[in-house]
């Protein structure tokens, strides 16, 4: 959800070159599909989604690391690993989708609710439903699948593969840890704010910002003290990005977010924001959050008495504190880091961007 990263140098170059690669691996996806006659939209629906937006922050990131490594230019094999990561990124938007029973994405419809309406002839709604559920868990399955086929069609040289194969089984892992404790938490709202910390390290944190760092530098053959220093990095501000994006699905706006401004709170999603309102509420402020929160048919009445509450409780300003606080620990990182000029520059930039106020 986060606007501005755009600005990063060399960004939009950058997210050409991936975008060329997506879409013709896309392209020649589609042309075996109608060899064998095959339905056209399963790739139309990720090429769709692709297209429709997003900062390709990941592959941003993953030149990132190889930079910060000592690597030079931003060579075609680098550029496949990165366009490897965002697809591995669409498959989890596809699957994350469904779970959080969204409608649109990107502001398009997501991937579920295109596939309902696209077999809608002939059944019902509900059965148009389920078949739109279960055509999109088997698209988000084969784009996991093509984001692997990606990766080992890169032409990475045996070292680098060795290097960095592991570091995408763990990212995965991670994610679907993280997803998995997000899912299981949400509906029930808690004042437990070290699970939601735990929530956004997994869920963001590592796979957003370390790990796409960290498979960029494995590229470059970084030595354990760059990666060290990565890590360092990345936690703490993509932990403050995650924060920022939980305001920003709060507080945020559609044409900011890409998502609707009520996913969330119908939700029930267990953020530190929300834990901290529940910490911090009297007993009839606590009653109000616990009886709107995760609520189906919240609206936007229901959903700016939670805003008011979240504020009143000093919710909104505690997170905003923390945000400044990890913005402040991940650049005093780079102040000693062993990267290069170029390249603390522009995590730098990330950093300002990343965690800015942008409502």
């Amino acid at each position: 959800m986060i606007a501005g990263v755009a600005e990063l140098p060399g960004a939009a170059a950058l997210r050409r070159r991936v975008t060329s690669v997506l879409d013709g691996f896309l392209e020649h996806k589609a042309g075996t599909a109608a060899k064998l006659r095959m339905p056209a939209e399963v790739t139309e629906c990720l090429r769709d989604l692709l297209a429709a937006g997003g900062k390709r922050l990941r592959p941003l990131l993953c030149v990132s690391g190889w930079e910060a490594a000592g690597g030079h230019g931003t060579p075609e094999t680098l550029i496949k690993t990165a366009a490897s990561l965002e697809m591995f990124h669409a498959f989890c938007l596809i699957h994350d989708d469904i779970m959080d029973n969204s409608g649109s994405r990107r502001g398009v419809p997501t991937v579920h609710r295109r596939l309902a309406e696209h077999h809608a002839g002939g059944r019902t709604v509900l059965a148009a439903r389920q078949v739109g559920v279960s055509g999109a868990i088997l698209i988000g399955d084969l784009t996991l699948a093509w984001s692997d086929e990606l990766l080992h069609v890169a032409g990475l040289t045996p070292r680098q593969l060795d290097a960095v194969r592991p570091l995408i089984h763990e990212m995965r892992s991670e994610v679907m840890y993280g997803q998995y404790l997000d899912v299981t938490a949400a509906g029930r709202p808690a004042a437990d704010v070290e699970q939601a910390l735990r929530i956004v390290r997994y869920k963001t944190a590592k796979y957003t910002v370390e790990r796409p760092l960290h498979i960029g530098a494995a590229l470059a053959g970084a030595p354990p003290a760059v990666r060290e220093a990565l890590s360092a990095y990345a936690l703490p501000v993509g932990e403050a990005f995650q924060l920022r994006d939980d305001l920003l699905g709060v507080f945020g706006t559609p044409e900011v977010t890409g998502k609707p401004s009520l996913d969330d709170l119908r939700e029930g999603k267990h953020t530190v924001l929300v834990a901290l309102a529940l910490e911090r509420a009297d007993i009839s402020q606590r009653r109000v959050l616990r009886s709107l929160l995760g609520a189906p048919r919240l609206d936007e009445a229901g959903a700016d008495r939670i805003r008011e509450l979240l504020t009143a409780t000093g919710a909104r300003d505690a997170v905003e504190d923390m945000i400044g606080t990890l913005r402040a620990q991940a650049l005093r990182v780079l102040k000693t880091a062993p990267f290069p000029p170029c390249a603390i520059a522009d995590l730098r930039q990330f950093t300002a961007i990343a965690t800015a106020r942008t409502s």
